[in-house]
């Protein structure tokens, strides 16, 4: 059974990271975040991209068996902006014991109906991150997450506080740059294929911002990958930074 009631102990934050007006944005959308077709439909093209980087990435850091089903068996992870569940219930499938935090309520509803329909056991709470004491964890992921926060330094700080030693964090995020503006948000809102008012073009973070950012929270960032798309191959990974990126990090 999923947990969307579970209520750890909160701690003092660093700085608050949720900003109400996203929270309300994201928790709009709750309703129809598993419909493949409903406003939430460019995640669901993006989450196989996402998950081919993670798989590599968690072989690649634990050493692990490339054909195992479950490399995750025996780890704990976190995926902080977990919206409604889309790459919580991968993880778990993957053999996590898994813990998902959102800003919306409406969205950790959502999540904790779906897994239960799936028959998976994944704790989902809601609230700030900096401010659950929810011990640490071997994986650690925020995905499209870091450019809709308030303090973008509190919250890296918050998750690099939930990475255990030794642990693996993967971030993906929109790059700043001309083309992310043109395509994710003149193209991409402009014809309904993220919802209007999703992305903030200047709140965006560059490669180099996010290096910076993670050495300020004591983290080591790994070389991003590009997440970009083209009409003959949809979303795919690439050298190409320019439109989005993911990353992966561990403590210093």
């Amino acid at each position: 059974m999923s947990d969307a009631t579970a209520s750890p102990q909160s701690k003092s934050s660093r700085g608050a990271t949720i900003r109400p007006e996203e929270a309300a944005h994201f928790g709009k959308l709750a309703r129809d975040w598993w419909d493949p077709k409903g406003s939430s439909a460019m995640l669901h093209r993006l989450n196989p991209v996402r998950l081919a980087f993670l798989r590599e990435a968690i072989d690649v850091h634990w050493a692990g068996d490339v054909e195992a089903r479950r490399p995750l068996d025996g780890k704990a992870a976190l995926d902080v902006g977990c919206g409604a569940g889309l790459l919580c219930e991968p993880l778990a499938r993957l053999g996590a014991d898994v813990t998902g935090v959102d800003a919306a309520p409406e969205n950790i509803a959502a999540a904790a109906i779906h897994a239960d329909g799936t028959g998976l056991d994944i704790r989902y709470i809601a609230g700030e991150i900096g401010a659950l004491d929810l011990g640490t964890f071997d994986l650690v992921t925020a995905m499209e997450v870091i450019e809709h926060v308030a303090d973008k330094p509190a919250f890296l700080a918050a998750l690099a506080d939930k990475l255990a030693p030794g642990g693996l964090m993967v971030l993906s995020t929109p790059n700043r740059t001309p083309q992310s503006r043109i395509l994710m948000i003149g193209a991409a809102e402009g014809i309904g294929l993220i919802p209007r008012g999703t992305h903030h073009w200047d709140d965006f973070v560059t490669p180099d911002e996010l290096d910076g950012l993670m050495i300020e929270a004591g983290l080591v960032m790994g070389k991003p990958r590009g997440i970009g798309f083209r009409p003959d191959k949809g979303l795919h990974l690439t050298d190409d930074l320019a439109l989005n990126y993911i990353v992966t990090a561990r403590k210093a």
